[in-house]
């Protein structure tokens, strides 16, 4: 038995559009008016689009409940494998004590507010965004920052700050990951060839803003006269994050992106400051200015290189799983990747798969939706992590029963960020099915040439409301793609945006303003961060929708294509 969608359940495409809005608009309602849990306000969700599925769209129950079925499960090994090693690799490093000969290697780097910050916010935060993601570069950065001196709640405004450049490819490239898998068959192209053209066109828009980000951080912190005090080290940070950015989104693997354009960061920033440091000293008013003593980098502590092993052995464990995508034609037996994919699973959803069926203008002629999970046990970023993540703890001395209770410990910290992640990816299974998504791209598309540039806030209002970029990725990137397909626009750019303007919702998300407040012991100080960051939100969301504008009408040619 076949169900066919109805794009304008509700006779109008905008009306349709409307309550096919629902459920997100149930999200924001609880969010960010109600105050509901972030939990909770995904389960309200979840049955306001189930029931929109059932009531509006007159879909069967069977294959409604079959998607939200099926959205869970690929929540659980596409978005929360991931996410959890990531996060269980970050709490193996603290547990055994090496996170914390880290935070001497950055604090003894220099005594320059500013360097400092570009250190710490901007290079070790982008670190963390990679591997683990969340909101642990905001907590970690800012408490380290306050604990250094800086005013806590100008050290929440830095985190979040510099916590943009990097969240395309958070937590070991998840947000494109799950893109690409939702949006693959949309495309008609394979999940991991879609992954690497929206990583590739991600790589040639948010290096622009890795360019900027830096001089930015400084200007909050101290003001153009200082930042360009420092412009050698501004520029030095700026460039070698984007340029690393560039090259490793498009050359290499999302996965390693902000783990390699961090690294880089830090390393060219280190380098220059054995040639060169400012001239004086720049502190905090009260803190006395003083001449710069000495080489900074010749400060950090000789075991810095040892600091950093954990994320040497994660690096190596990313590059070797991936060697197959860098390297083109190898040997069988040195191909790793295509032994790794060959524990691949394959499967068609029971009662969903080919039983919904797509009709013109989503598609050229009636065509049945496919409903096909793919489960990479060995391949998936997730299991690299938790491999990483054993083989670097029993080197730096864990135990067994250490790395057990801190497994245990990282599933209780996450057990209802988990629980949000099924349930959005339900909504979006279910919206996605029903044809609801459907009709929201076709409603936007009548948005026309201005597009790209509305693409932008669309994903900026996606991380807003669920403090992630691989959530709004999820709820908007297959509506964002099906629009951009009705416009004749590149779908790959529209993915693309999605990702890049969710990125700078993340400095105004509640979650992570909450977060933020918590880690310096200023909980209630969330309208104040909100207050010093919502305009360069807005601003930066311009700027990336500038750049998609110009990519779909002048610089067509930066769009990469299969």
């Amino acid at each position: 038995m076949t169900w066919i969608q109805d794009y304008q359940p509700a006779g109008g495409l905008w009306v349709s559009a409307l309550l096919a809005a629902l459920p997100i608009i149930v999200l924001l309602v609880s969010l960010g008016v109600i105050r509901f849990s972030a939990h909770l306000s995904a389960a309200l969700a979840l049955v306001t689009a189930l029931g929109v599925a059932l009531l509006l769209y007159r879909m069967p129950a069977a294959p409604a409940f079959d998607s939200a079925a099926m959205g869970v499960v690929f929540g659980v090994w596409s978005v929360a494998w991931i996410a959890f090693h990531a996060v269980y690799f970050h709490n193996v490093t603290v547990a055994t004590g090496r996170f914390d000969a880290i935070k001497r290697v950055l604090a003894g780097f220099s005594e320059d507010r500013r360097l400092q910050a570009l250190l710490i916010a901007f290079g070790f935060g982008a670190l963390l965004e990679g591997v683990a993601g969340g909101g642990s570069p905001i907590a970690i950065t800012a408490a380290m920052m306050a604990a250094l001196g800086f005013p806590p709640v100008k050290a929440v405004v830095l985190a979040l700050l510099a916590n943009t450049a990097p969240v395309a490819f958070g937590g070991l490239g998840n947000p494109l990951i799950v893109l690409g898998r939702l949006t693959a068959p949309i495309m008609h192209l394979k999940q991991d060839q879609a992954t690497e053209l929206f990583s590739a066109a991600v790589g040639r828009q948010v290096p622009v803003l890795a360019l900027i980000i830096p001089a930015f951080l400084v200007v909050v912190l101290a003001g153009w006269k200082r930042m360009l005090e420092v412009w050698p080290a501004v520029l030095t940070a700026g460039l070698a994050f984007a340029a690393m950015q560039f090259v490793a989104s498009n050359f290499i693997s999302a996965s390693l992106v902000d783990v390699l354009a961090a690294l880089t960061a830090m390393a060219a920033l280190w380098i220059l400051t054995r040639f060169w440091q400012p001239a004086a000293v720049w502190r905090f008013d009260g803190e006395e200015a003083v001449p710069a003593k000495s080489l900074g980098a010749a400060q950090a502590e000789r075991g810095a290189l040892y600091a950093w092993m954990p994320y040497v052995i994660l690096i190596l464990a990313i590059f070797l799983s991936r060697i197959g995508t860098i390297f083109k034609n190898l040997p069988t037996w040195l191909d790793l990747t295509k032994l790794l994919h060959k524990a691949d699973w394959i499967f068609a959803w029971p009662g969903l798969h080919n039983h919904v069926v797509q009709h013109p203008p989503i598609t050229a002629k009636n065509a049945p939706y496919a409903a096909t999970l793919t489960v990479d046990f060995l391949f998936s970023p997730g299991t690299i992590a938790l491999i990483a993540a054993v083989i670097a703890g029993f080197a730096m001395g864990g135990r067994p029963k250490l790395l057990l209770t801190t497994y245990a410990k990282t599933l209780h910290q996450m057990r209802w960020a988990l629980a949000t992640i099924f349930m959005i990816l339900a909504i979006a299974f279910v919206m996605n099915y029903s044809g609801a998504t459907q009709t929201l791209g076709l409603a936007l598309a009548t948005t026309g040439a201005v597009f790209p540039l509305f693409s932008a806030y669309i994903g900026w209002l996606g991380v807003f409301l669920t403090g992630s970029d691989a959530s709004t990725n999820s709820l908007f990137g297959p509506m964002q793609v099906i629009s951009a397909q009705q416009l004749n626009l590149n779908p790959i750019l529209a993915g693309a945006t999605n990702t890049s303007g969710g990125v700078m919702g993340k400095m105004i998300s509640p979650q992570n303003l909450s977060i933020g407040a918590t880690a310096i012991g200023q909980s209630g100080k969330e309208g104040s961060l909100l207050r010093q960051t919502f305009l360069w939100s807005l601003l930066l969301t311009a700027v990336v929708g500038v750049i998609s504008l110009l990519q779909a009408t002048i610089l067509t040619a930066l769009i990469p294509s299969p």
